[in-house]
């Protein structure tokens, strides 16, 4: 989201949209000229994203793609239309990380020998014990490039900007670097600075002199150095946004057996077509959307739809790609493939719900965008009042100098990356990630938080819960035979049962002979009797039949164990509660936040958790398809809600994207994580709590931060305008606020 709207999109009969990707922004300002633009041409409307580097574009017929590509490189910048998004897995520039990002790379690059060549300049400076003969020289070849190579962007930024009639916080970082190395340059060729012995200390009596013995290079190299620093900070940030994407894309199975000619054959999932046939065997993940053909089993879908309990598919069911087939051998047809799949789709959602964040990063900029002009005009004005007041061009440039270097927004840039870098690492510690600065403000505002059930609330694995026995039954008898006879079977349900009951007894006999009976259980020999587990028509006792409806009316699992055609006990399956959601609850209702859950599991489960961990009834919303969640979150802030979504499927990463502010569990999926702000490492659901005061800690020292920059120049600006700070006082002040902001910025270390 820029800091312009977009106007209203444009009537016309035939349209067509683009995305493109934008080059050369350096902050909200780029994007907001960008984007005005783009809308002045006819039959355009366009919304540039500062976050994400892209512009989505609807425009009207008869406009080219590079007509749009032109106007961008007009304004300055550069654009590209991205290739499609490949069901296969990312590109190779989609597939890299941050930092293996070219671009990240290079500016660290940058930032590692401007700040190794720019400390010892400080020091010589600032320090009069290290000032030997001719130190100024020495100083001079160290500070020459990295005000010339090291600020380059910050040039490069500023003269673009120059072109177009406008002004950024990098024509201020260029201008006072370029005025003080200028000004030095003077001092050393022209002045007296260049002379042996010369000594450069602090004096912090104001001196009119005009300053002809007086280097600033510290100054020009330290801004430097600062600011690449801050901007390198920012850029691993940003370089996230496409996270997300490339996580739902690499869930996809990379390639598929297909029947051809009587034969299977191994080919690249992207070549697959509507109304092809493949094959998925056990543990496979089902290459696309298609309509099972042959054979039956068990899918597993809980990374795509968080539904807890496996879905048993035959003949006519459909299927989703990326789900795993848990059971037995399958032959479906498919029925999409591409970017028409559920899950291309849910990659086009999670990609749409991220924009509109990192307001926050965009706060300095905007103010930048009057604050930097004002300064120019008060640079030059004093300038001017200097030399007609004293005639002396010299102390008229001294003056103007120190306007410009006390103004450097070296604090301005550190103010959110250092608060950032302390508050994330405190975060690890706690077992919190959190993603960037962008992400932090609507943390104070939060005050509903939506809670996925599995694997949030819940374990997200089946378990064996309750075991009712027969009248005349031994408990550890059913369990023994009902987990020797699962033990065998690959169905989830059958191994949750196999493994509670080996924890319950113990060792488990080994079945004589074993049967699958697909969609009713299993059946089998065990030393000598005929043993069934599962669904088959069994005349039951009234009590465990009573048992059975009451277990399946709460949403559990209900399976019969029976010995030569007699039910010897029920045993009920389900998706585990986790130890501390009750207790997590309790901590985010004491930060004044709204519980609901939000699930596709039916109402009888979800109103049964919701009891569990001290949920409302009324705060529950079941039966919510994959896609619907992020629209759910989107009707709740539409209430005047500010929402926090926790959820760890692929499922909810659209609806992580949606919110307000995004928790992912740390034990969900690379999609979820990616999609969200914050990551819960540990996976427990307590954490999010933690997570939310962290975050609003960190928002309010990057506030404070903010504050303090902007403040410091305001009272700065009319003492050095009026001849009271020298250009090195004006240095050192100004490096002063950077060591305060930094400062600031570590006391979230202390948060517990």
């Amino acid at each position: 989201m820029t800091s312009t709207a977009a106007p209203a999109p444009i009537a016309r009969a035939a349209q067509s949209e683009v995305e493109l990707t934008i080059g050369g922004m350096t902050c909200a300002s780029c994007a907001a000229r960008v984007e005005k633009k783009l809308n002045r041409l006819d039959g355009v409307t366009a919304t540039v994203n500062f976050a994400t580097e892209k512009a989505k574009i609807v425009y009207a017929e008869g406009i080219a793609v590079g007509d749009l590509i032109a106007t961008v490189e007009k304004t300055g910048y550069t654009a590209e239309a991205p290739p499609p998004p490949r069901p296969e897995g990312p590109g190779p520039r989609e597939g890299r990380t941050p930092e293996e990002d070219p671009e990240t790379a290079a500016l660290r690059g940058r930032l590692a020998v401007s700040a190794a060549l720019a400390l010892p300049v400080v020091l010589m400076s600032m320090i009069p014990a290290f000032q030997f003969d001719y130190w100024q020289w020495l100083s001079l070849t160290l500070a020459a490039p990295v005000v010339v190579w090291g600020g380059l962007p910050f040039h490069r930024a500023a003269l673009t900007n120059a072109r177009h009639a406008a002004a950024t916080m990098d024509t201020l970082v260029s201008v006072g670097t370029l005025a003080a190395f200028g000004w030095s340059l003077w001092a050393l060729f022209l002045g007296d600075a260049g002379m042996p012995g010369m000594r450069h200390g602090f004096d912090l009596t104001v001196s009119r002199a005009d300053g002809a013995d007086t280097v600033y290079l510290e100054v020009a190299a330290g801004v430097v150095a600062f600011l690449l620093l801050g901007r390198y900070l920012e850029a691993r940030s940003r370089r996230r946004a496409g996270a997300a994407l490339r996580a739902l894309l690499e869930l996809g199975a990379k390639d598929v057996a297909v029947e051809r000619d009587g034969r299977e054959v191994r080919v690249p999932v992207a070549q697959l077509a509507v109304g092809d046939r493949f094959v998925v065997r056990p543990g496979e993940k089902i290459a696309t959307d298609g309509t099972v053909v042959a054979g039956s089993s068990a899918v597993d879908a809980s990374m795509l739809t968080g539904e807890s309990v496996p879905v048993d598919v035959a003949v006519g069911d459909s299927v989703t790609g990326a789900t795993v087939n848990a059971g037995g051998r399958l032959v479906v047809e498919a029925t999409r493939v591409g970017a028409d799949t559920q899950l291309a789709r849910m990659a086009r959602l999670v990609e749409d719900a991220q924009n509109g964040k990192a307001e926050v990063q965009r706060l300095a900029d905007r103010v930048a965008g009057v604050f930097v002009p004002v300064v120019l005009l008060i640079a030059l004005g004093t300038f001017g009042v200097w030399l007609g007041v004293t005639g002396s061009t010299a102390a008229a440039f001294t003056a103007a100098v120190a306007v410009l270097i006390i103004a450097c927004p070296c604090a301005l840039g550190l103010a959110t990356p250092t608060a950032l870098m302390v508050g994330t690492g405190r975060g690890a510690q706690l077992g919190i990630l959190i993603k960037g600065p962008e992400v932090l403000e609507s943390t104070r505002r939060v005050d509903t938080v939506v809670l996925d059930k599995t694997g949030t609330l819940t374990t997200g694995r089946m378990a064996l819960q309750e075991v009712y026995i027969a009248e005349g039954a031994d408990e550890k008898e059913v369990l023994r035979l009902a987990g020797a006879l699962e033990h065998a079977s690959e169905h989830p349900i059958a191994r949750a049962v196999a493994e509670g009951a080996r924890e319950r007894v113990g060792a488990l006999p080994a079945p004589e002979h074993f049967e699958n009976a697909p969609g009713l259980g299993v059946r089998g020999r065990i030393e000598g009797h005929e043993v069934a587990v599962g669904r088959f028509q069994d005349v039951l006792p009234d009590a465990l039949a009573r048992a059975k409806a009451d277990a399946e009316a709460a949403g559990r699992t209900a399976v019969v164990v029976a010995r030569d055609g007699l039910a010897l006990g029920v045993l009920t399956v389900a998706d585990s509660v986790r130890e501390t959601s009750a207790e997590a609850v309790r901590e985010l209702r004491a930060l004044g936040l709204k519980p609901v859950l939000l699930t596709g599991d039916n109402r009888a489960v979800a109103e049964t958790v919701a009891r569990a961990v001290g949920i409302d009834a009324g705060d529950v919303i079941a039966e919510v398809l994959p896609r619907e969640k992020a629209e759910a979150v989107r009707r709740l802030q539409g209430e005047g809600r500010t929402v926090a979504m926790v959820g760890d499927g692929v499922n909810d990463a659209a609806a992580l994207a949606t919110a307000d502010l995004g928790l992912a569990m740390g034990t969900g999926t690379d999609a979820a994580i990616e999609a969200s702000d914050l990551t819960l490492v540990r996976g427990d659901l307590r954490v999010a709590a933690d997570a939310i005061r962290l975050s609003r800690r960190t928002l309010a020292t990057i506030k404070g931060n903010l504050v303090w920059a902007f403040g410091y120049n305001v009272a700065a600006l009319p003492l050095a305008a009026a001849g009271l700070l020298n250009p090195m006082i004006a240095g050192g002040a100004m490096a002063f606020s950077s060591v305060f902001v930094v400062t600031n910025s570590l006391r979230l270390r202390a948060f517990s």
